[in-house]
């Protein structure tokens, strides 16, 4: 296994000296690391991958020096873009290095290593998708040996070519490595008993729309452990920061039902434009839980910390704004404003982390969309 600290060297030593990009739980030691040794502005936490890439692309014209752009496979998407119509040989010739966690890798003999449902397709197509846009990579695992020859080459190609390159990293490449710095108050509630809360709070007949990660995770296993079910819920267990925009869509196409968004502050911040289009639908409330972290992919800060998602929210249009962080508050603000007529938008500040035993959905995405859309074609 690469240490990260070793990484980090030969980084420095090859005179990388801006790192950017969206925090993902495959590299999370190696992203860990990079947050404890590349301070700010060395250092940027991006919203989403496509403006890690823009942010690379102003450095090297700044500097005439590549970045190190980090990102999980599924933010290959939001990377199209800039690396194709920006960086690319043919149009402004921006070298940068990928570093790309594959999840849902595929192994030498063809098989695909067991990971969650929104990987599997993810992972089959995250070389080819290399391959289509030209950008030449190089795979590592954990018997990868001199990561500093390895970087040498890819820089050497990236300013060769004048483009991207990759770097892909499978699974357990990196040796452990924590964050020593807290990002998030222990007072506070968790998540999951905010998310409780939220729920007690609402009506049997409101559906709920959940974000990626933990949210979703501990929105599913709340329902086990009272008995519920879970057809009132659409988990959005991909596509990070578009849960808003789905609980915006069923919101337009039904007018007359209550629709409930619960999202969290990367989730938000990844795609915050999408706020001035949920704000238009009267029947939203839009649940943002802030922890100021990327707690599903290892910890690491957020812009959401030190924002004001009140005054956003404000700016972008709701009708009806508020802040919660006790359990009163959320249930009482959750009542109000389900009865308010109006866009809202409700802010939660939570601690980070989650329970060790916490477990994952035990349905098949295919199995949730059947039974959410049978709930929502119920006489709500």
């Amino acid at each position: 296994m690469i240490k990260p600290l070793e990484f980090i060297a030969s980084l420095k030593n090859l005179d990388i000296r801006f790192v950017t990009g969206v925090p993902d739980s495959l590299l999370k030691d190696i992203c860990a690391c990079i947050t404890e040794y590349f301070l700010p502005p060395q250092h940027v936490i991006a919203t989403n991958e496509g403006s890690a890439v823009g942010l690379a692309i102003g450095h090297y014209l700044a500097t005439r020096r590549p970045a190190l752009v980090y990102m999980q496979n599924s933010g290959i998407g939001n990377a199209v873009n800039p690396a194709t119509s920006l960086a690319d040989p043919q149009i402004y010739a921006i070298p940068m290095i990928f570093m790309i966690g594959w999840r849902g890798e595929i192994l030498e003999d063809g098989k695909q290593i067991h990971d969650e449902p929104q990987h599997v397709m993810q992972g089959q197509i995250t070389l080819p998708q290399l391959d289509i846009m030209k950008i030449p990579y190089i795979i590592i695992d954990s018997n990868s040996m001199r990561i500093d020859h390895v970087l040498s080459k890819l820089i050497e190609l990236a300013m060769l070519r004048s483009g991207p390159v990759a770097l892909v990293v499978r699974k357990q490449t990196f040796h452990p490595f924590k964050l020593t710095k807290p990002v998030c108050e222990d007072s506070r509630l968790t998540r999951e008993t905010a998310i409780s809360t939220v729920i007690n709070a609402l009506p049997g007949h409101v559906p709920i729309v959940s974000t990626t990660g933990m949210a979703s995770r501990e929105l599913f296993e709340l329902r086990k452990a009272m008995g519920q079910g879970h057809d009132r819920d659409f988990l959005t267990v991909g596509g990070m920061g578009h849960a808003g925009q789905i609980a915006a869509g069923i919101a337009m196409a039904k007018p007359d039902c209550q629709i409930v968004c619960i999202d969290g502050d990367g989730a938000v911040l990844m795609h915050m434009g999408s706020l001035a289009i949920s704000a238009d639908c009267s029947n939203l409330l839009h649940i943002a839980i802030n922890n100021g972290a990327h707690d599903s992919v290892g910890g690491q800060p957020t812009k959401g910390a030190v924002l004001d998602f009140t005054k956003i929210a404000k700016a972008c249009g709701y009708g009806c704004i508020s802040s919660a962080v006790t359990m009163d508050e959320i249930a009482l603000n959750v009542q109000s404003m389900l009865g308010s007529g109006l866009s809202s938008f409700l802010e939660i500040k939570c601690k980070c982390g989650a329970r060790a035993n916490l477990g994952r959905p035990d349905r098949t995405p295919a199995e949730n969309k059947s039974d959410f859309m049978r709930f929502l074609e119920k006489d709500l």
